[in-house]
Protein backbone atom coordinates (compact mmCIF):
# COMPACT_ATOMS: atom_id res chain seq x y z
CA UNK A 1 0.00 0.00 0.00
CA UNK A 2 1.52 3.22 -1.14
CA UNK A 3 4.70 1.79 -1.50
CA UNK A 4 6.11 5.03 -3.07
CA UNK A 5 6.25 6.70 0.24
CA UNK A 6 8.67 6.26 2.82
CA UNK A 7 7.47 6.67 6.73
CA UNK A 8 9.83 7.01 9.46
CA UNK A 9 9.77 7.46 13.48
CA UNK A 10 12.04 8.32 16.20
CA UNK A 11 10.66 7.93 20.04
CA UNK A 12 11.99 9.59 22.81
CA UNK A 13 10.02 7.59 25.72
CA UNK A 14 11.74 9.27 28.68
CA UNK A 15 10.85 12.58 27.45
CA UNK A 16 7.58 12.20 25.61
CA UNK A 17 8.22 13.72 22.10
CA UNK A 18 9.20 12.32 19.13
CA UNK A 19 8.92 12.90 15.21
CA UNK A 20 7.68 11.47 12.24
CA UNK A 21 8.40 11.28 8.51
CA UNK A 22 7.36 10.34 5.30
CA UNK A 23 9.77 10.71 2.54
CA UNK A 24 8.81 10.68 -1.43
CA UNK A 25 12.18 10.38 -2.72
CA UNK A 26 11.47 11.10 -6.50
CA UNK A 27 9.07 13.55 -5.40
CA UNK A 28 5.50 14.08 -4.72
CA UNK A 29 3.00 17.26 -5.44
CA UNK A 30 2.33 18.58 -2.08
CA UNK A 31 -0.31 20.74 -0.58
CA UNK A 32 -1.33 22.09 3.60
CA UNK A 33 -3.32 23.42 4.99
CA UNK A 34 -3.03 25.83 8.25
CA UNK A 35 -7.03 26.25 10.00
CA UNK A 36 -5.27 26.25 13.65
CA UNK A 37 -4.02 29.73 15.11
CA UNK A 38 -0.54 28.68 16.94
CA UNK A 39 0.89 26.68 14.42
CA UNK A 40 4.50 25.91 13.98
CA UNK A 41 5.18 25.22 10.48
CA UNK A 42 7.80 24.81 7.83
CA UNK A 43 8.02 25.41 4.54
CA UNK A 44 4.24 25.73 4.10
CA UNK A 45 4.41 28.60 1.86
CA UNK A 46 6.27 27.16 -0.65
CA UNK A 47 3.06 24.65 -1.32
CA UNK A 48 1.09 27.51 -2.13
CA UNK A 49 -0.41 27.10 -6.13
CA UNK A 50 1.60 30.15 -7.54
CA UNK A 51 4.87 29.13 -6.09
CA UNK A 52 7.87 27.74 -8.64
CA UNK A 53 8.83 24.12 -6.76
CA UNK A 54 6.28 21.45 -7.49
CA UNK A 55 7.51 18.60 -5.98
CA UNK A 56 8.52 18.23 -2.20
CA UNK A 57 10.74 15.07 -0.87
CA UNK A 58 9.08 15.06 2.56
CA UNK A 59 7.13 15.94 5.54
CA UNK A 60 8.12 16.04 9.15
CA UNK A 61 5.80 16.14 11.89
CA UNK A 62 7.15 16.70 15.60
CA UNK A 63 6.53 17.09 19.01
CA UNK A 64 7.98 19.69 20.73
CA UNK A 65 6.26 22.85 19.77
CA UNK A 66 8.61 25.50 17.51
CA UNK A 67 11.81 23.36 19.28
CA UNK A 68 10.75 20.66 17.39
CA UNK A 69 11.16 22.41 14.08
CA UNK A 70 14.71 21.64 14.31
CA UNK A 71 14.04 17.65 13.26
CA UNK A 72 13.62 18.90 9.80
CA UNK A 73 16.80 19.77 9.32
CA UNK A 74 18.14 16.68 10.11
CA UNK A 75 15.69 14.93 7.43
CA UNK A 76 17.71 17.28 4.82
CA UNK A 77 20.81 16.17 5.69
CA UNK A 78 19.51 12.56 5.09
CA UNK A 79 17.88 13.19 2.22
CA UNK A 80 21.26 15.74 0.83
CA UNK A 81 23.40 12.28 1.72
CA UNK A 82 21.24 10.35 -0.31
CA UNK A 83 21.12 12.65 -3.54
CA UNK A 84 17.67 13.27 -3.04
CA UNK A 85 16.15 17.27 -3.53
CA UNK A 86 15.23 19.53 -5.74
CA UNK A 87 17.74 19.81 -8.82
CA UNK A 88 18.80 23.87 -8.29
CA UNK A 89 22.27 23.26 -10.86
CA UNK A 90 25.34 22.66 -9.08
CA UNK A 91 23.47 21.31 -5.86
CA UNK A 92 20.62 19.20 -5.18
CA UNK A 93 18.05 21.14 -2.40
CA UNK A 94 15.57 18.26 -0.18
CA UNK A 95 12.69 20.13 -0.09
CA UNK A 96 11.23 19.36 3.28
CA UNK A 97 7.77 20.77 5.30
CA UNK A 98 6.69 20.39 8.56
CA UNK A 99 4.62 20.95 11.24
CA UNK A 100 5.14 20.79 15.13
CA UNK A 101 2.58 20.06 18.15
CA UNK A 102 3.23 20.83 21.63
CA UNK A 103 3.98 18.35 24.16
CA UNK A 104 6.78 20.02 26.37
CA UNK A 105 4.50 19.33 29.40
CA UNK A 106 3.54 15.99 29.24
CA UNK A 107 6.85 14.66 30.18
CA UNK A 108 9.95 16.48 30.69
CA UNK A 109 11.55 19.37 28.40
CA UNK A 110 12.31 17.55 25.48
CA UNK A 111 12.16 18.06 21.97
CA UNK A 112 13.20 15.83 18.36
CA UNK A 113 16.17 17.78 17.50
CA UNK A 114 18.38 17.37 14.17
CA UNK A 115 19.80 14.11 15.39
CA UNK A 116 16.30 12.30 16.11
CA UNK A 117 14.86 13.60 12.40
CA UNK A 118 18.06 12.22 10.92
CA UNK A 119 17.07 8.74 12.72
CA UNK A 120 13.63 8.99 11.87
CA UNK A 121 14.78 9.12 8.18
CA UNK A 122 17.35 6.43 8.30
CA UNK A 123 14.19 4.34 9.62
CA UNK A 124 11.61 5.28 6.86
CA UNK A 125 10.39 2.24 5.19
CA UNK A 126 7.66 1.52 3.00
CA UNK A 127 3.95 0.31 3.93
CA UNK A 128 5.07 1.58 7.28
CA UNK A 129 1.16 2.03 8.68
CA UNK A 130 2.61 1.16 12.38
CA UNK A 131 0.16 2.65 15.29
CA UNK A 132 0.81 3.32 18.97
CA UNK A 133 2.29 6.22 20.89
CA UNK A 134 4.88 6.66 18.39
CA UNK A 135 6.96 9.29 16.53
CA UNK A 136 4.45 12.16 16.51
CA UNK A 137 2.05 11.57 18.68
CA UNK A 138 4.59 10.51 21.33
CA UNK A 139 3.49 13.21 24.20
CA UNK A 140 0.45 14.18 22.00
CA UNK A 141 -2.77 14.35 24.72
CA UNK A 142 -6.29 15.72 23.61
CA UNK A 143 -9.45 17.21 26.44
CA UNK A 144 -7.28 20.38 27.80
CA UNK A 145 -9.16 22.45 28.66
CA UNK A 146 -8.69 22.12 32.73
CA UNK A 147 -5.43 21.65 32.34
CA UNK A 148 -2.86 18.68 31.75
CA UNK A 149 -3.51 16.86 34.82
CA UNK A 150 -6.82 15.51 33.05
CA UNK A 151 -5.71 15.07 29.73
CA UNK A 152 -6.28 12.08 27.62
CA UNK A 153 -3.14 10.30 26.18
CA UNK A 154 -3.70 9.63 22.33
CA UNK A 155 -1.25 7.48 19.91
CA UNK A 156 -0.62 8.16 15.78
CA UNK A 157 -3.69 7.90 14.08
CA UNK A 158 -4.00 5.81 11.32
CA UNK A 159 -6.91 5.64 8.62
CA UNK A 160 -6.49 3.65 5.01
CA UNK A 161 -8.52 3.08 1.71
CA UNK A 162 -7.85 1.36 -1.71
CA UNK A 163 -10.84 1.46 -4.38
CA UNK A 164 -10.85 0.57 -7.88
CA UNK A 165 -6.96 0.96 -7.66
CA UNK A 166 -6.18 4.51 -5.52
CA UNK A 167 -4.76 4.21 -2.69
CA UNK A 168 -5.11 7.01 0.23
CA UNK A 169 -3.88 7.40 3.71
CA UNK A 170 -4.66 9.65 6.70
CA UNK A 171 -1.82 9.94 9.51
CA UNK A 172 -2.25 12.12 12.56
CA UNK A 173 -0.98 13.48 15.62
CA UNK A 174 -4.12 14.59 17.30
CA UNK A 175 -3.21 16.78 20.37
CA UNK A 176 -6.05 18.91 20.60
CA UNK A 177 -7.54 21.25 23.06
CA UNK A 178 -10.95 19.37 22.93
CA UNK A 179 -12.41 15.86 22.90
CA UNK A 180 -12.76 13.71 20.48
CA UNK A 181 -16.51 12.61 18.76
CA UNK A 182 -17.97 10.13 17.05
CA UNK A 183 -21.31 10.31 15.77
CA UNK A 184 -21.50 13.74 17.99
CA UNK A 185 -20.56 11.82 20.80
CA UNK A 186 -17.73 11.87 23.26
CA UNK A 187 -15.58 8.64 22.59
CA UNK A 188 -12.16 10.13 24.83
CA UNK A 189 -11.97 12.90 27.16
CA UNK A 190 -11.21 14.29 30.52
CA UNK A 191 -13.88 12.59 33.13
CA UNK A 192 -15.61 13.51 36.46
CA UNK A 193 -14.98 11.40 39.46
CA UNK A 194 -18.56 10.29 38.58
CA UNK A 195 -16.49 8.11 35.35
CA UNK A 196 -19.00 11.28 33.07
CA UNK A 197 -17.43 13.12 30.11
CA UNK A 198 -16.30 16.41 31.40
CA UNK A 199 -17.11 18.05 27.91
CA UNK A 200 -14.63 20.20 26.81
CA UNK A 201 -17.08 22.37 24.72
CA UNK A 202 -19.75 22.59 27.44
CA UNK A 203 -16.86 24.03 29.74
CA UNK A 204 -15.03 26.20 27.19
CA UNK A 205 -18.64 27.38 26.19
CA UNK A 206 -18.94 28.63 29.97
CA UNK A 207 -15.96 30.74 29.99
CA UNK A 208 -13.57 28.55 31.26
CA UNK A 209 -10.49 28.51 28.69
CA UNK A 210 -6.50 27.20 29.08
CA UNK A 211 -4.17 29.73 29.91
CA UNK A 212 -1.91 28.54 27.18
CA UNK A 213 -2.27 27.90 23.69
CA UNK A 214 -0.27 24.63 23.88
CA UNK A 215 -2.83 22.24 21.70
CA UNK A 216 -2.09 21.13 17.30
CA UNK A 217 -3.37 18.34 15.65
CA UNK A 218 -0.92 17.53 12.73
CA UNK A 219 -1.26 15.51 9.73
CA UNK A 220 -0.58 14.06 6.64
CA UNK A 221 -2.57 12.63 3.80
CA UNK A 222 -0.91 9.99 1.09
CA UNK A 223 -2.40 9.57 -2.26
CA UNK A 224 -1.24 7.53 -5.60
CA UNK A 225 -3.78 9.73 -7.00
CA UNK A 226 -2.88 12.46 -9.90
CA UNK A 227 -3.39 15.95 -8.20
CA UNK A 228 -2.25 19.52 -9.30
CA UNK A 229 -0.77 21.88 -6.17
CA UNK A 230 -4.50 23.46 -6.26
CA UNK A 231 -6.34 20.22 -5.80
CA UNK A 232 -3.96 18.72 -3.41
CA UNK A 233 -4.77 22.24 -1.36
CA UNK A 234 -8.49 21.90 -1.69
CA UNK A 235 -7.98 18.42 -0.36
CA UNK A 236 -5.89 19.84 3.13
CA UNK A 237 -8.21 22.46 2.95
CA UNK A 238 -11.53 19.61 3.26
CA UNK A 239 -9.53 17.46 5.86
CA UNK A 240 -10.27 19.97 7.88
CA UNK A 241 -14.18 19.19 8.25
CA UNK A 242 -12.87 15.60 9.33
CA UNK A 243 -11.05 17.83 12.15
CA UNK A 244 -14.68 19.79 12.67
CA UNK A 245 -16.44 16.04 13.31
CA UNK A 246 -13.82 14.19 15.01
CA UNK A 247 -12.64 17.15 17.66
CA UNK A 248 -15.10 18.85 19.72
CA UNK A 249 -14.51 21.77 20.07
CA UNK A 250 -12.11 22.50 16.86
CA UNK A 251 -9.87 24.52 15.35
CA UNK A 252 -9.83 26.65 18.43
CA UNK A 253 -7.65 29.89 19.11
CA UNK A 254 -5.26 27.29 21.41
CA UNK A 255 -4.66 24.82 18.68
CA UNK A 256 -2.32 24.90 15.81
CA UNK A 257 -4.00 22.57 13.23
CA UNK A 258 -2.03 22.18 10.18
CA UNK A 259 -2.61 19.30 7.51
CA UNK A 260 -0.59 18.07 4.32
CA UNK A 261 -0.70 15.98 1.44
CA UNK A 262 2.21 13.76 -0.68
CA UNK A 263 0.65 12.95 -3.61
CA UNK A 264 2.82 9.89 -5.86
CA UNK A 265 0.86 10.97 -8.77
CA UNK A 266 0.49 7.02 -10.34
CA UNK A 267 -3.43 7.25 -10.94
CA UNK A 268 -5.88 8.69 -13.07
CA UNK A 269 -9.06 9.17 -10.75
CA UNK A 270 -11.78 11.74 -10.27
CA UNK A 271 -11.24 14.01 -8.19
CA UNK A 272 -14.54 15.05 -6.78
CA UNK A 273 -14.53 11.30 -5.53
CA UNK A 274 -11.82 12.40 -3.22
CA UNK A 275 -13.22 15.21 -2.08
CA UNK A 276 -15.95 13.46 -0.37
CA UNK A 277 -13.63 10.45 0.62
CA UNK A 278 -10.79 12.78 2.57
CA UNK A 279 -13.18 14.13 5.61
CA UNK A 280 -14.17 11.06 6.34
CA UNK A 281 -11.12 9.20 6.38
CA UNK A 282 -9.25 12.14 8.30
CA UNK A 283 -12.33 12.09 10.43
CA UNK A 284 -11.83 7.69 10.89
CA UNK A 285 -7.48 8.97 11.59
CA UNK A 286 -8.36 10.85 14.37
CA UNK A 287 -10.89 8.53 16.20
CA UNK A 288 -8.72 5.63 15.91
CA UNK A 289 -5.61 7.89 17.82
CA UNK A 290 -8.10 6.97 20.51
CA UNK A 291 -8.90 3.37 20.06
CA UNK A 292 -5.91 1.42 22.13
CA UNK A 293 -4.79 3.52 24.26
CA UNK A 294 -5.96 3.43 27.97
CA UNK A 295 -8.09 6.06 29.57
CA UNK A 296 -6.27 8.48 31.93
CA UNK A 297 -6.75 7.93 35.77
CA UNK A 298 -6.87 11.29 36.96
CA UNK A 299 -10.32 12.80 37.01
CA UNK A 300 -12.01 15.87 37.68
CA UNK A 301 -13.16 16.89 41.26
CA UNK A 302 -17.13 16.62 41.15
CA UNK A 303 -17.57 19.53 43.39
CA UNK A 304 -14.81 21.86 41.59
CA UNK A 305 -16.96 21.34 38.55
CA UNK A 306 -20.29 21.55 40.35
CA UNK A 307 -18.70 25.83 40.97
CA UNK A 308 -17.54 25.74 37.65
CA UNK A 309 -20.94 25.59 36.49
CA UNK A 310 -22.64 28.01 38.69
CA UNK A 311 -19.97 30.61 38.40
CA UNK A 312 -20.83 30.57 34.46
CA UNK A 313 -24.34 29.95 34.77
Amino acid sequence: MLDYFKIGHYTDEENGTGVTVIIAEKGAVAGCSVRGYSPATRETDLLQGDKTVQEINAVVLSGGSAFGLEASCGVVDYLRENGIGYDAGKYRVPIVCGASLYDLEYKNFGYPDKNAGYKAAQSAISNNFEKGVIGAASGATISKVMGMDFAQKTSLGIATLQLNGIEVAVITAVNALGDVVKDGKIIAGAKTENDEFLDCKKIFSMGTFPDKKSNTTIGCILTNVKLTKEQANILCSLAHDGFAKAISPSHTLFDGDCMFLMSSGEKEFEFNILTAIIPDLTEQSIQSSVSDVPPTTKKVNGIAFKLIQKLFK
